[in-house]
């Protein structure tokens, strides 16, 4: 990779004339030797002290129960002996978490992971039809869930664990082995996590992320962590699940900093944890700062250890950030951009003076390159001009699951993925999105994929045609929206549509819209004309639940 100060390389784009390809303005990283054996988690616990410190790792917000570094670490490594002797779980083995939120997540990711396990966690609210689809996709040989969650499970070769359990409880206690658990080499290059995503269009797909790979993101984060005289206390607002809390809790803990979780998110709670454990920062999506913006419980909680709030997800818009600022002074927006397919972040906003790039994603990370391609041409794009979005780098995808063809169109021979993403990067280096070329409804920051929600609509005995796009909100960003043809002679109304949906779908997925329609429209080749559907959907009134 060429370093910035290369002199084909603009000092204040990174933009190289020469290749046409983006440069990150950061510091190179030197990151371990490739061919070293070495696990995110190994490599995680090496940037702690030794010993470990005895500040708070973890605390859980609604019982206040803590869990200090020395502790956190007994029972990640009690419980990964533990798994080793009861389950025979062994490298390489594929593991599925259904569970909401708890102190016991953690330590389960880190178990796991230091065993060279594969962990594929899920979102608990899923329907049995999503569970079903994701086990199909992964193939897991033993489950994690809550009593609540089980019985949407399939059955699988090994007992499902729960980990509301006395078993799993004595699991984090006791050891059974006398020697210690025998540790696999694990390599770099090897499966570390499956998270799922609908990829740049289509079903969910299963999502590959090496050891490599959240090594390499964990490092730009510590090569950037702020110099403070006491470990950051961090609220995760965001579900364990998702790539934005999966990568949030690794990076918390390498960081030696304390992890305030909540099993169930409620706005005025957040309030009063930020205030009861003296919060210096939070992870969010937009959704969440427009409700700061607009509430008025905030001026009735002391918010003022809150220094930042790391917003990701979908894009922020810049009147929100500046509203935010006016009302939260202290409190600094850190903007950024990243997708599963890129273990998360690919760009952010690094002190005050880039903070203040309201409406941008920020700079590109640590040891990434970037082009803007035109769609259409596919001609290299210069600074301020809009294309797809392509990212090469140490933390890009190993693959989707079970889907080759998937996979060789969204990464290509050179290493290139392809984001989908409409965006530009401007003359200093601040990348904007301008929109999306791939179909993914963002409600909550969550992936919508309408080709899923088509899908179950058209299995109505009275739906004749269907189409689902999003509809702009400013609260949640887009509702799901569909656009629905009746069989001849139906009477199916827009209440109906919608608890059709609800009973096969989470919540996230649920339509929210209806517009009934003579026929959807299309191009020759059958492609819906989704750009035609969105105008309709802003033109005219519709169902809203």
């Amino acid at each position: 990779m060429a370093e910035p100060n290369t002199p084909s390389i603009d000092p204040k784009s990174g933009f190289c004339y020469k290749t046409k390809t983006f440069h990150t303005l950061r510091p190179s990283l030197h990151l371990p030797p490739q061919n070293l054996p070495l696990s995110v988690t190994s490599y995680a616990i090496s940037l702690l002290p030794s010993p470990p410190p005895e500040t708070t790792a973890l605390i859980d917000s609604a019982t206040g129960n803590r869990l200090s570094y020395p502790e956190f670490l007994l029972k990640a490594q009690t419980l990964a002996s533990s798994l080793q002797n009861l389950t025979g779980l062994s490298k390489g083995d594929t593991v599925f978490i259904l569970a909401p939120a708890s102190l016991k997540i953690p330590i389960l990711y880190y178990s796991l992971l230091s065993l060279g396990v594969i962990v594929s966690p899920a979102n608990p609210a899923g329907s049995p039809y999503e569970i079903s689809r994701q086990i199909k996709l992964t193939r897991p040989v033993i489950a994690f869930a809550s009593s609540a969650t089980a019985h949407n499970l399939l059955p699988l070769p090994k007992p499902t664990i729960l980990l509301d359990s006395p078993e799993f409880e004595s699991m984090m206690i006791h050891s059974t082995p006398t020697n210690g658990p025998h540790r696999n080499v694990i390599k770099q290059s090897d499966a570390a996590a499956i998270l799922y995503s609908s990829g740049t269009t289509g079903n969910v797909k299963g999502v590959v992320l090496t050891h490599r790979n959240f090594i390499a993101l964990i490092a730009g984060y510590v090569a950037s962590r702020p110099d403070l005289e006491s470990p950051m206390v961090e609220l995760l607002t965001v579900p364990l699940f998702h790539i934005f809390g999966f990568f949030t809790i690794l990076r918390v803990i390498a960081l030696g900093q304390t992890s305030v979780l909540m099993e169930r998110f409620d706005f005025v709670a957040m309030l009063r944890v930020v205030e009861k454990f003296r919060v210096n920062g939070m992870v969010v999506t937009p959704p969440l700062v427009v409700a700061m913006v607009k509430s008025e419980e905030v001026g009735n909680y002391d918010l003022s250890s809150l220094m930042a709030v790391g917003c990701g997800g979908a894009p922020l818009g810049k009147e929100v950030a500046e509203q935010f600022r006016s009302k939260l002074p202290n409190v600094e927006i850190v903007q950024g951009y990243g997708l599963t397919e890129s273990t998360g972040s690919v760009t952010r906003t690094i002190g005050p003076e880039e903070n203040q790039h309201y409406g941008s994603a920020g700079r590109l990370t640590e040891n990434l390159e970037a082009k803007i391609v035109d769609p259409v041409t596919g001609e290299d794009l210069s600074p301020g001009q809009q294309g797809e979005l392509w990212l090469r780098g140490p933390t890009m995808m190993k693959g989707y699951i079970g889907d080759d063809d998937a996979t060789a169109s969204t990464l290509d021979s050179e290493g290139w993925m392809k984001t989908g993403d409409l965006c530009y990067f401007d003359h200093d280096g601040f990348l904007f999105i301008a929109d999306r070329l791939k179909e993914l409804i963002k409600y909550k920051a969550y992936q919508v994929p309408p080709a899923e929600l088509e899908q179950v609509l058209k299995s109505h005995p009275e739906i004749a045609d269907a189409a689902v796009v999003p509809y702009p909100d400013e609260d949640v960003g887009e509702l799901p929206m569909a656009f629905v043809v009746r069989q001849q002679g139906s009477t199916l109304n827009e209440s109906q549509v919608m608890d059709f949906v609800a009973k096969q779908v989470a919540p996230y997925k649920k339509i929210r819209r209806v517009a009934f329609i003579n026929a959807i429209p299309k191009n020759p080749a059958g492609k819906i004309l989704r750009r035609e559907l969105v105008s309709l959907a802003i033109s005219r009134p519709s169902s809203k639940l």
